[in-house]
């Protein structure tokens, strides 16, 4: 039997949700230029995501086994890092991700979406 959203404790359903905005704010950012997982961090805190090194590595190295992005590592700010940046397919699923995204907000928030 299918587990209903109302079911689902409120901290489980703004994870899962959180999840998958952490995920497109990866994919927008690792396609425009070259990230590295501190400063991730640091941008995905002014949007209001707390996520730790624990929660966003992982999700660096899922995305770059999916194919979504791609990494090395480099000396940024005299540190070395890895950075990633989006592949092709990781650009393909982004634009498929904005799409959903429009459908969503047009449909959840009628003449309120932008």
């Amino acid at each position: 039997m299918p587990i209903s959203a109302s079911s689902l404790p409120e901290v489980a359903r703004v994870r899962e949700f959180q999840r998958g905005a952490v995920r497109l704010h990866i994919l927008h950012h690792a396609a425009e230029e070259e990230i590295h997982g501190a400063w991730m961090t640091e941008e995905l805190a002014g949007h209001g995501y707390r996520i730790s090194p624990g929660t966003l590595y992982p999700t660096l190295h899922r995305l770059e086994a999916d194919g979504l992005l791609v990494s090395e590592q480099r000396v940024v700010d005299g540190r070395t890092r890895r950075v990633y940046k989006a592949t092709e397919a990781g650009k393909q699923a982004l634009a498929e991700d904005r799409q959903a995204l429009k459908e969503l907000a047009r449909e959840v928030l009628g003449d309120e979406a932008p």
